[in-house]
């Protein structure tokens, strides 16, 4: 089959691999229709390549229509339409049954000290082939994959894999309450839907922060209130202005370990990027740093007593935080992966409105063939061609 596979800094490749077969008894093999390219996958593409091999196979967000399944799986059967959740859960451990499937006591990456094994996410969490291929075998599909009707383009149901339970998440995480103003820094992929999410929980203003324009203008169509990071000198004390001197109520970072205005955290994750493999991990695990530009932009924005969601994906381990700031304003922050299943009920009937609400269908802006792939993540990591989301169609 061919799969987007990682050879290399900046360097993704559509290539011939082995079909996936079945390995485990509850296993299945699906035939991928739709894969995305997410905001995560960039960081394999610059930050984090030391801890990927070349020709891994990447990707998480995916859907397709089941081809085979192992003896355990019954709760779908060749022929269904499927979602896979990004990370890889059983459904019946300690942590599961909590709903911290993210957290998964059956597939943690114990000897890499992480949770839940994730598809194609680097040695750190598995290790497991991702969805950028034609076919993917799903491990643990006893519980995992998410079956949806035939109905509907896969744009619909795609991003129920991971963006749209992560924004959920985040939102449910920023504490949001009708009548609060809730403010989204960054409004890539996860921050749009996090801006449609805490309007339809009922937030009586949403203000989006960005400075890239056609994110700010896609959120302007749904409504949002924006503000351009272009526009304003420091973007915590203009929040604070906006909302009468006081702060928003809760605030959902949305841009994670790549954040602009940080140029010394970037030289310094460059330089460790030229490192080989054998030099940079150990840096990378006890050293490393993060650009922490849009979270202290929203630790000093939020209102005291307020809540700091964060959805951004971080892998710093001596990064430095106002804590004093922090304790003294009594501020209450909140993060992790997304515990995808956890959400989905309370997702699904939006995502099956004919109205759709949060406007799956409007998110992609590029629909490439699989073959494409390298020029869709060239595009999606410079923010070139008015690129806000990009899927796959093998």
């Amino acid at each position: 089959m061919k799969a987007l596979t990682w050879q290399g800094k900046r360097d993704v490749r559509v290539e011939e691999v082995p079909d996936p077969t079945i390995q485990e008894p509850n296993d299945a093999i699906i035939k991928v229709t739709s894969t995305a390219i997410c905001g995560s996958d960039l960081h394999l593409y610059e930050v984090l390549g030391a801890y990927l091999t070349p020709g891994d196979v990447l990707g998480h967000e995916t859907m397709g229509v089941v081809e085979e399944v192992g003896p355990e799986v019954t709760h779908i059967k060749p022929g269904d339409r499927v979602v896979i959740p990004f990370n890889i859960s059983c459904g019946s451990c300690w942590m599961c049954e909590r709903g911290f499937m993210a957290q998964c006591e059956t597939t943690q990456v114990k000897d890499q000290g992480k949770g839940a094994t994730l598809f194609g996410y680097t040695s750190l969490y598995g290790a497991v082939p991702g969805g950028q291929a034609e076919y993917l075998r799903v491990p643990q599909a006893q519980f995992g994959p998410i079956k949806v009707p035939d109905e509907m383009p896969d744009t619909r149901f795609l991003y129920l894999s991971d963006i749209l339970p992560t924004a959920w998440q985040g939102v449910q995480y920023a504490d949001a309450k009708p009548g609060d103003t809730i403010a989204v820094v960054g409004l890539g992929p996860v921050g749009q839907f996090a801006t449609r999410i805490a309007k339809q929980l009922g937030a009586e203003r949403v203000i989006g922060v960005d400075l890239v324009p056609e994110r700010l203008a896609l959120a302007a169509q749904h409504g949002i209130e924006t503000l351009d990071l272009r526009e304003v000198d420091d973007a915590a004390d203009a929040l604070i202005e906006m909302t009468g001197g006081r702060g928003p109520d809760g605030i959902l970072e949305a841009v994670g370990m790549e954040a602009h205005g940080s140029p010394s955290a970037k030289a310094a994750q460059t330089a460790v990027g030229l490192l080989p493999d054998a030099v940079a991990k150990p840096l990378i695990d006890r050293m490393a740093i993060d650009r922490l530009d849009a979270l202290t932009t929203c630790l000093k924005a939020v209102r005291r007593a307020g809540t700091v969601s964060v959805s951004g994906v971080y892998g710093g381990e001596v990064d430095p935080l106002p804590m004093m700031e922090m304790f003294d304003r009594g501020i209450t922050m909140r993060m992790g992966q997304c515990h995808v299943k956890r959400w989905i009920d309370d997702i699904m009937p939006l995502v099956l409105d004919p109205a759709d609400p949060l406007g799956t269908e409007d998110l992609a802006t590029h629909l490439l063939p699989l073959a494409e792939a390298p020029h869709g993540y060239d595009i999606f990591q410079k923010k070139e061609d008015g690129c806000v989301k990009v899927v796959l169609q093998p």
